[in-house]
């Protein structure tokens, strides 16, 4: 590709923030006795914006770069330097491409050269004369964390976090080497656990820790003196006193010693993508082909198939759509809640009390200590339980502790900041009250009745009712302003979303303090109207009602469970009945039937199930297939009207654009962008479909159903 190419890309991105490459020169230390490791040149990645706004890697950036690397190439050739560093301004490396600037590339041929840019630029790295370092200071994310796997050494800061490649979560593969790299560097299972599982699961990523355990860097040093310690450590690799465990240059071909690990990740890793996207998604595909096909390529190869599989999938609808599920809806809206009072409303929140000492309780308490930093007290009806909670948190904490996600002094801190008692009176000094007790509207109300007598009038009441009237359970209290929904879901730790339910006579200081407790808690938060199951069970009780009733009627169990595969559900209908509990999931389909009538029906087979004590409707053999026992199958009756899956993933279709569109209707949302961000966030509906609502567009159920698009653009 030649340079023309590269500038009649940038002429595509006038308006882009470009990230300067800054030079300084640095003589580095003596070290070891040893002479002064001569001029090391630093470039530092800084796009000029507030600590807030991450650098991000347009063509623009990516051509000033380039031209500074091949500078220093040439002073290396000349002698002039030792080695060639690069860092990012405070708290970030680089957050790789700008999404929404790569959306506007309208033809493959752009994307193709966007591809290739990278690729040249970053080669460089390898090939400056001299050896190259990269010093992760903070997050590094896709092609960010590209340009340091492209360099001969790496460290990184204990501070940092946000270390990943997420291209298989947006659409992309990743492109700028990391396929071909990384497998090389930590192994192929590292590599899938980086690039596959990952992103996969709620687009996890590593802390620096975390990283330099996996060997993606050599050296892990403390944020305070970061850059000071990396140099010093740089002038010993360059003198020779310091070796890496391994050799960070890579060397190609790939010897063929660790070639049936190698084919057991890909084996791995295809049985991930099945199991969380039905195949139903491209980009972990491609990411995949690269894997399996890359065991035998050289680097050049590689770099071409990556070249390739970018231009492909940039113009696939799948990379649209999940631009704007994660760029319109997580980054923008779910950071700027619609309906959200005034922050400034908020009220400190230096106390919390958790009603309850079980699971659901043990996980809010680790939660708020954890982020919070507050003391939080557990309650429950005696000291065996209370004792049970406690523990539970702190058996967690030392788990955290093994996996070195948090320091001893944090664990210490954390444990000494959650306590219990048999007595309420505990609150009395609290802000922020939660319930996790039994899902029955009348134990509720008798616990908020009980902890209103105890706790200020300023103090909030919060429900993690997942169905319940919020406003029946405020009616009866003096002070019914100071109740609030906070809706968590389970395993509370992981899930971003929380559904803040506003009642009728909740005020704003409350809410304005809820959406602040939540933000500090690390979750995305949406303001839902106080209506049966809010959102996102509301969704998806009706979608499992459409399966269950169609098994009623006859329906195939294979059939009916993997009729909505087109989907890319993260599970199955039927597996997610048996992990929430099919006594759980009957409580609130009976509740919502109460509230809708039919449209939500209660199964008559699943409750024979719970009455013959069943876990689940399937048996699961060695080979990993399923099957109902024929004990199970004697429990049932069934219709004669059975469905086929084309049949049945219309019915679904359907009845989901007609549920939401009645929610809209209702007001429980703001607009159709909520639900899509709730599922995404609560039910983990594919980034790929680019939120429900898109979907249910495109599929033609909206039109169907309601007569119209949720989006008429």
């Amino acid at each position: 590709m030649s340079a023309q190419d590269f500038n009649k890309l940038a002429i595509l991105f006038p308006d882009e923030v470009v990230t300067h490459s800054y030079v300084v020169d640095i003589a580095l230390p003596s070290v070891d006795g040893a002479p002064s490791g001569g001029t090391f040149a630093l470039i530092t990645l800084d796009n000029g914006l507030d600590h807030r706004r991450p650098s991000t890697l347009g063509p623009n950036t990516l051509i000033e770069f380039g031209t500074v690397l091949q500078a220093q190439r040439e002073r290396a050739g000349r002698g002039e330097i030792a080695g060639v560093g690069v860092t990012g301004k405070p708290f970030f490396l680089a957050a790789g491409a700008d999404l929404s600037a790569v959306k506007s590339l309208k033809d493959r041929e752009a994307g193709l050269w966007m591809a290739q840019l990278g690729h040249d630029v970053y080669s460089t790295l390898n090939d400056l004369g001299v050896p190259s370092f990269v010093f992760i200071n903070g997050l590094a994310l896709g092609g960010g964390l590209e340009i340091a796997l492209n360099a001969n050494y790496r460290t990184v800061s204990t501070g940092a976090g946000a270390l990943g490649l997420p291209e298989s979560f947006l659409g992309l593969v990743p492109g700028w080497g990391g396929v071909y790299l990384l497998p090389r560097l930590i192994g192929p299972a590292n590599a899938v656990q980086v690039m596959i599982e990952n992103p996969l699961s709620n687009n996890r990523t590593l802390s620096g820790a975390a990283a330099y355990k996996l060997g993606i860097a050599d050296a892990l040093f403390e944020p305070a003196d970061f850059v000071e310690q990396s140099l010093t450590w740089a002038a010993r690799v360059l003198a020779g006193t310091e070796s890496p465990a391994r050799n960070n240059a890579v060397s190609e071909p790939l010897s063929e010693e660790d070639s049936a690990a190698w084919d057991a990740a890909v084996v791995r890793a295809k049985k991930f993508v099945e199991a969380k996207t039905s195949n139903a998604s491209p980009a972990p595909a491609r990411v995949i082909e690269l894997l399996e096909k890359g065991k035998h390529y050289t680097k050049a190869e590689s770099f071409a198939a990556e070249d390739a599989a970018l231009a492909d999938l940039m113009q696939t609808p799948q990379f649209r759509d999940t631009v704007y599920a994660f760029l319109d809806l997580v980054q923008k809206r779910g950071k700027h809640p619609a309906g959200a009072p005034d922050a400034k409303l908020a009220r400190p929140v230096t106390k919390v009390g958790v009603v309850g000492a079980g699971l659901m309780a043990g996980q809010f308490a680790l939660l708020f200590a954890r982020q919070l930093e507050v003391p939080v007290v557990m309650t429950d009806i005696d000291q065996a339980r209370v004792d049970k909670g406690v523990g539970y948190v702190h058996g967690e904490v030392d788990k955290l502790l093994a996996k070195g996600r948090l320091s001893q002094d944090a664990a210490n801190r954390t444990k000494a900041l959650v306590s219990g008692s048999v007595s309420k009176e505990a609150f009395a000094d609290a802000d922020f009250v939660i319930e996790a007790v039994f899902e029955e509207l009348t134990v509720k109300k008798a616990v908020f009745a009980e902890v209103e007598a105890i706790v200020s009038p300023e103090c909030i009441l919060a429900t993690n009712t997942s169905s319940l009237s919020v406003t029946a359970m405020a009616e009866d209290l003096i002070h019914p302003e100071r109740v609030v929904g906070f809706h968590f879901f389970n395993p509370v730790a992981v899930m971003p979303l929380l559904e803040i339910v506003r009642a009728p006579k909740t005020d704003d200081a409350v809410l304005a303090t809820a959406f602040a407790t939540a933000k500090a808690l690390r979750k995305t938060a949406v303001l839902v109207k106080d209506a049966a199951a809010f959102v996102v069970n509301r969704v998806l009780l009706r979608l499992m009602a459409e399966v269950s009733n169609a098994f009623d009627e006859g329906t195939d169990a294979h059939v009916a469970d993997n009729a909505l595969r087109p989907m890319g559900l993260p599970m199955t209908p039927f597996t997610l009945l048996a992990m929430v509990g099919l006594p759980v999931a009957q409580h609130v389909t009976e509740s919502m039937h109460a509230a809708f009538g039919d449209r939500i029906a209660v199964s008559g087979n699943i409750q024979a199930l719970i009455d013959a004590g069943k876990k689940s409707l399937w048996v699961t053999a060695e080979d990993g297939s399923v099957s109902i026992p024929e004990d199970t199958l004697a429990l049932l009756t069934f219709g004669n009207t059975p469905s086929t899956s084309e049949e049945l993933l219309l019915k679904t279709q359907d009845a989901l654009a007609e549920e939401i569109g009645l929610m809209l209707e209702e007001g429980v949302v703001a607009g159709p962008e909520d639900i899509d961000l709730c599922m995404i966030l609560g039910a983990g509906w594919p980034m790929h479909l680019g939120g429900i609502t898109p979907y249910l567009d495109r599929v033609g159920a909206s039109e169907r159903v309601n007569g119209k698009k949720f989006h008429t653009a």
